[in-house]
């Protein structure tokens, strides 16, 4: 199958980021279009954030658990702790990474479909491609705004998770732990709305690769 095929290539990719001319030039030659490919780095890009919510959903968990904290091993629980935030910053770079694959792909493709209209002696078909690809690219622009946007939201979130690791780690004590209740709703109330930006992001992934698919 093409997105097999694709997926393959994909992990195999000469590219350490983003897709090159040779590359995209190379997955062509197999009859694999520029807009196949950037169809799957949404796909990629949408799982991967369903990871990340999932990811900081269970930090959360995990800071909250700690201001119910009665007893145990102090320096146990700061290591979990630093284990979940390290994940979430994993999760964020990852999510970037799958960002600017799509803008790397969709920017080639777009370049592609506007010279091409060139090429049509039919002006009516001129006209209803050129009207295609300013859907796709508005279609697009609310796809990348919504990634950009939920991206921007796990920055916060991310700081706040260091500086109560960091302040865990110099002070493994039972008041350092009764400090940190006081930031909890903060945490809370940053994580949810990163989790409402994801979704909505999610959202507008499903809807654009929906839409694409029809259109190929």
């Amino acid at each position: 199958m093409k997105l097999k095929t694709l997926a393959l290539l994909c992990t195999l990719s000469i590219a350490t980021t983003g897709c090159s001319k040779m590359y995209l030039s190379s997955l062509e030659s197999i009859g694999i279009a520029k807009r196949d490919v950037m169809v799957h780095r949404v796909e990629k890009a949408r799982d991967t954030q369903e990871d990340t919510k999932e990811q900081f959903q269970t930090a959360l968990e995990q800071f909250t658990s700690l201001t119910n904290y009665d007893g145990g091993d102090l320096e146990k629980i700061y290591k979990k702790l630093n284990n979940e935030y390290l994940a979430s910053v994993d999760q964020a770079e990852e999510v970037n990474k799958r960002i600017n694959d799509i803008e790397d792909v969709s920017s080639a493709l777009f370049t592609e479909w506007e010279a091409e209209l060139q090429e049509y002696s039919s002006a009516s078909l001129r006209n209803k491609s050129k009207n295609q690809l300013r859907n796709t690219k508005n279609q697009y622009k609310q796809l990348i705004t919504a990634m950009r946007r939920a991206e921007s939201k796990m920055q916060p979130v991310l700081k706040i998770f260091k500086d109560q690791v960091l302040y865990l780690k110099h002070n493994l004590n039972a008041q350092a732990i009764s400090s940190l209740k006081g930031e909890l709703s903060s945490i809370e109330s940053n994580v949810s709305a990163l989790i409402a930006a994801m979704e909505q992001s999610i959202n507008e992934a499903n809807t654009f690769i929906v839409t694409i698919d029809k259109k190929g």
